[in-house]
């Protein structure tokens, strides 16, 4: 399936344009000012000598690069003189300061120009990858070829070094990102020496000897935290750092789509199922621990600790859009949908300007001051989202994530239209219109209405189990079929559920989250009771869902009840309890309100 493409879709109401809205009106403004504030942005003048401040680090080239490629997406959407401007003197300043050769790092001209490519965790091809997609990007949107041409020179270069001369200190990248980057500007160009250095990095990785063991690395020690410890056709589980296996898993299934290879695109469905049944939070969050910001072992899903960084929420949602490529299954839109709602959307606060970099299922305000005489040695979450981080990859990923938003809803395959996401908008390709108006995640019902499609395919969500269509229609894997769509009526029955884990994750057993439609929710004790671990969820559900127009989405109410306090510190007989309501709001829109409990799980009585 071939999604159809950002310029020609529109979102025109509801959530996702008002969220668009404040990526373009608020967010863009947020990052891009902290990124003043903190040097990345003067970085680029290439001029810090030692001892001034705001030291360039490795990674600031691609924290500015996505904000750029964040740029672009929305200057193709409505031309901004003022993101323009923006870009533009970026791009005089990289035009200014690459080398001859075609090199550009900021950190490796200015502060260690003695250790180009000599350190395979220092993220410069990392670096390389977000500049060439923010070129693309850019080229995409403008027609300018200037800042393309400056990444074309420098994909030349690393070329040369690496599969030429074979002259750095390592084969492949620490960090993956310039493999699914060199796909990009190989669609861009149609240079087939992007998509051979796609494949030589892929490849590669796991399977040269200059790699491993990680003898002159300042960070990894370990191949299996880089992917790196067997040939990427071998690899069968997700091990080590979430975002850089799940951006080299992109590209893995990027590079299979482009070569049609089976062999290497069954490789990417192991990979994505071994995520999704063993190493998944019910948010979509992935990379449990904070150490290696990595997976873990098979169901180790705790919540309080609970790392699931915001890059990996979206780099999954990068995978799960090139596997949708590699095959019309509906489980892969279930899984961006899941992401959209919750474990990306809780990175970024209601107000657009503050950042979640990990993202827990659980807050116990207790446990960050429980230690009153000793230094604790704990490692906790944050409780409030911060505006930027020193490494703030995130709040840029945000903003590219949401002006792309409108990529994910269609696809075409053949004569058949895919309806893979419930949003309003207006789409135009090939001579044909769908136009598409829905409260989506509020309710679920979805109006669609089409000229001169053939054959249309409607995604039934995996949460739903109960719908209505207006016309004649097959269900064929997981799709609502329609032929020679006209106008469609769909109800997706949204219901509360109460959602359990696999006995696996011992953390939850026996214990519910609450689920409406697509939507994840949470309860926070600025609404209920300090203690939530005292109340218990009726397994006889009844609710009351109202609209919150704060958040855009429903509030819930349950029936449950509380434990009575008791006196004593520990006590027989049978537990007390009282009738109580539990107040829950979206999981995404926790901790907006000042610090407060929150949890995702609950025990039930009943």
């Amino acid at each position: 399936m071939k999604y159809i493409e950002g310029k020609n879709v529109r979102i025109t109401d509801g959530f996702w344009k008002a969220k668009q809205e404040l990526n373009r009106s608020t967010t863009m403004d947020a990052v891009w000012n902290r990124f003043s504030d903190t040097g990345r942005i003067a970085a680029f003048n290439f001029d810090w000598k030692e001892g001034m401040e705001n030291k360039p680090h490795i990674f600031w080239d691609s924290d500015v690069a996505k904000w750029m490629e964040a740029a672009a997406y929305l200057i193709a959407e409505k031309y901004d003189a003022d993101l323009e401007a923006k870009v533009e003197g970026l791009i005089d300043r990289i035009e200014e300061n690459q080398g001859d050769d075609g090199y550009f790092n900021i950190y490796y001209t200015v502060c260690e120009p003695e250790n180009r490519f000599a350190y395979r965790s220092c993220h410069e091809l990392y670096c390389a990858g977000h500049l060439m997609e923010a070129a693309v990007a850019y080229f995409k949107a403008t027609g300018k070829e200037r800042f393309l041409k400056c990444m074309e020179k420098y994909a030349d270069y690393i070329y040369k070094v690496f599969i030429v001369e074979k002259s750095a200190a390592f084969v492949t990248p620490g960090h993956q990102e310039i493999e699914l980057a060199l796909i990009r500007m190989y669609n861009a160009t149609k240079n087939t020496r992007y998509l051979e250095m796609a494949e030589f990095f892929v490849e590669q990785r796991g399977n040269n000897e200059k790699d491993k063991p990680v003898t002159n690395d300042k960070i990894m020690k370990n191949n299996m935290y880089a992917q790196s410890h067997l040939p990427a056709r071998k690899q069968k589980t997700a091990v080590g750092h979430a975002v850089r296996a799940l951006y080299w898993y992109k590209a893995m299934a990027d590079l299979a789509y482009e070569k049609n290879d089976e062999e290497l695109a069954d490789t990417c469905r192991e990979l994505f199922t071994d995520i999704v049944n063993k190493k998944m939070y019910i948010t979509g969050g992935v990379g449990s621990t904070h150490f290696g910001e990595a997976f873990t072992v098979d169901y180790d899903l705790p919540d309080e600790t609970a790392y699931n960084e915001t890059c990996a929420s979206i780099a999954m949602i990068f995978f799960c859009k090139s596997m949708m490529k590699l095959e019309n299954k509906t489980v892969y839109a279930d899984i961006i949908e899941k992401e959209l709602y919750n474990g990306m959307l809780s990175g970024l606060s209601l107000d657009g300007k503050a950042f979640f970099y990990e993202n827990p299922l659980e807050i116990n305000l207790r446990n960050h001051t429980r230690h009153t005489s000793v230094e604790s040695l704990e490692r906790l979450p944050i409780t409030q989202r911060k505006e930027v981080f020193e490494c703030s990859c995130c709040p840029p990923n945000i903003n590219r994530t949401f002006a792309t938003i409108n990529e994910y809803i269609y696809g075409v395959d053949g004569d058949t239209l895919y309806v893979n996401q419930f949003m309003s908008s207006e789409a135009d390709f090939e001579g044909v219109n769908v136009k598409q108006s829905t409260n989506y995640p509020v309710d679920g019902k979805v109006d669609l209405s089409f000229e001169n499609a053939k054959t249309v395919k409607i995604r039934i969500p995996c949460w739903c189990d109960e719908y209505t269509v207006s016309c004649e229609f097959e269900v064929e894997e997981n799709y609502i079929k329609v032929t020679n769509p006209r106008n469609i009526k769909i109800e997706f029955v949204m219901k509360p559920l109460l959602m359990y884990a696999n006995s696996k994750v011992s953390s939850n057993v026996g214990k519910v989250a609450l689920q409406y439609g697509p939507v994840v929710y949470c309860a926070e004790s600025v609404d209920n009771i300090e203690n939530l671990h005292s109340l218990y969820v009726d397994k006889n559900v009844n609710a009351s869902v109202e609209y919150c127009g704060k958040c855009g989405m429903n509030k819930i109410s349950l029936k449950g009840f509380k434990v009575k306090e008791a006196e004593n510190l520990y006590y027989s007989g049978d537990m007390e309890f009282e009738d109580t309501t539990i107040n829950f709001v979206p999981y995404s829109t926790f901790a907006n309100r000042g610090e407060s409990n929150m949890a995702v799980w609950f025990k039930t009585l009943r």
